[in-house]
């Protein structure tokens, strides 16, 4: 007999069907694995053997074979311990193949039992519901697994209880939801002194999703304004906190099945490698700028970064999706991210300060700043200068405006571009395309003659040109103009970075 276990594998975000078939064959006793198990797979069977002995049964003197069908997927992880387990168990006869039929089973199993948690519990519950199944998971992510609408969910902390619960003999209740978080939201804007303009611009990156970059001395405020933007970005939408919940969920950060609607906010180090940014590694997983999918990535002392790193992050950025290619398979993402990013103007860091500046300068800022290409700058739509920190600006009292009164126009703006885009692929200024421009934010005569002579005057690419449009548009959100005007083209021409001339 045959006993047949479903379950899933894993790529990127996508859930693929799997089944795991276990037949005891009469011959010399065996333990194999095939169905192209990578070594986490394969060494299950001791796991499993382990777990077998812990509740005081003996494998048969038999071969065991376990097929993972389809062969020609991928299957990587621990999480198909469970199901293996659960297999065998079928095939011996300790538990009824067809109680098993009916669930989609994930988990990874210790020697002692014990069901342990695995990466990608909620996917696996979305790819049960769309089957009509339910779901057989650890009990320490039951909770993550209950967020799931339509799904019976078994939550077991150890296989002797959920063999149990099989069998009709102590039935495990049914998890919870994970609680929803509003979660911290860094420092308050009011920290902030002086950097009038610098504020400005944050609050437009915020309203429109724009990418941003601060270029600055040290000590100017540039890390602490960029870790203010999730105190003053609205809310995730339920939607939205599901799509970030399944990046946290395949990557392991998911804790406690808790949701937060609070945006995420990465700040990966300088020395990152491309796989750290972007995802991949032996085991593909989710990088950074994945992790920070509808929130926000900061990326400190930009010419820092490895050059090949920081050009990985050019299709994310355009596209919102990443995709790593591999020879067996190619994984895909989601990547919508908002870049904040942060500079000094060159290695010493204080340009234009004749009493500080190295003695190279201007040539060590032109070196300097030639280490981010231009194509990646190109794909920042403000550029801002931030200035010094004065001793008289750290005197004064704090601003009376801060994150709650900034967040409040944000949010305005922000609502005004949800009734805009209903039912187009877009969700804020920052992702329209120039059909969709075309339409919301064609500027009145004025604004068209200025942002025509701007284009010539600053030698502006097709993507400088709609993006000086998304801006624009952005501004007349904030002002509750339906129209995009001069005075916003004007304002969004200031921060946009000039081509150097050759």
């Amino acid at each position: 007999m045959t006993a047949i276990v479903s379950t899933v594998a894993y790529l990127g975000l996508e859930p693929r069907a799997v089944e795991v078939q276990v037949q005891l064959i009469p011959g010399l006793p065996a333990f194999q694995v095939v169905g192209l198990a990578d070594k986490a797979v394969a060494e299950s069977r001791e796991r499993v053997r382990g777990a077998v002995a812990a509740m005081g049964l003996a494998l048969p003197p038999k071969r065991i074979v376990v097929n993972m069908s389809p062969a020609d997927i991928p299957k990587e992880g621990s999480h198909f311990d469970l199901a293996v387990a659960l297999g065998l168990l079928a095939a011996m006869g300790v538990v009824d193949p067809e109680s098993l039929a009916d669930y989609v089973v994930v988990g990874e199993l210790g020697l002692d039992a014990r069901i342990a948690p695995s990466p990608g519990v909620l996917l696996a519950a979305l790819h049960a519901a769309e089957l009509g199944k339910g779901l057989i998971c650890p009990a320490a992510q039951g909770s993550e697994a209950a967020w799931t609408s339509g799904v019976e969910v078994l939550a077991a902390p150890d296989l002797l209880s959920l063999l149990g619960h099989l069998k009709g003999q102590g039935l495990l209740s049914p998890p919870p939801p994970g609680e929803v978080e509003d979660g911290a939201h860094g420092p308050d804007l009011r920290q902030v002194k002086g950097q009038e303009t610098a504020k400005r611009a944050l609050e437009i990156a915020a309203a429109g999703g724009h990418n941003l970059l601060f270029v600055g001395p040290p000590g100017s405020g540039k890390s602490l304004m960029a870790a203010c933007l999730p105190g003053i970005l609205p809310p995730l939408d339920p939607a939205e906190a599901l799509e970030v919940s399944m990046v946290q969920s395949v990557a392991g950060t998911l804790a406690g099945g808790r949701l937060t609607r609070t945006r995420p906010f990465r700040s990966p180090h300088h020395s990152a490698s491309m796989a750290a940014l972007t995802g991949g590694g032996l085991k593909v997983k989710p990088g950074e700028v994945s992790l920070a999918h509808l929130g926000v990535l900061f990326l400190d002392e930009l010419p820092e970064f490895n050059r090949a790193v920081l050009d990985s992050l050019r299709q994310p950025l355009e596209t919102g999706t990443v995709s790593v290619a591999r020879a067996n398979a190619h994984v895909t993402f989601p990547a919508r991210v908002q870049l904040i990013a942060a500079m000094n103007p060159c290695r010493c860091g204080h340009l234009g300060d004749a009493a500080l500046a190295c003695a190279r300068a201007p040539r060590c800022a032109a070196d300097y700043q030639a280490k981010v290409s231009g194509p990646l700058l190109d794909r920042i739509d403000l550029h801002v200068e931030v200035q010094p920190v004065s001793a008289a600006d750290l005197v004064l009292p704090p601003p009376a405006e801060g994150s709650a009164e900034v967040g409040a126009r944000v949010a305005a703006a922000r609502a005004v571009q949800t009734r805009r885009y209903e039912g187009e692929s877009a969700r804020t200024n920052a992702e329209a395309d120039g059909a969709l421009l075309d339409r919301v934010a064609t500027p009145d005569e004025a604004g068209r003659r200025l942002l025509a002579q701007a284009a010539e005057a600053m030698r502006l690419s097709a993507r400088g040109y709609t993006r000086v449009l998304r801006v624009s548009r952005t501004i007349a959100d904030l002002a509750g103009a339906d129209t995009v005007g001069r005075l916003h083209v004007a304002e969004a021409l200031s921060y946009r970075r000039q081509a150097p001339r050759s």
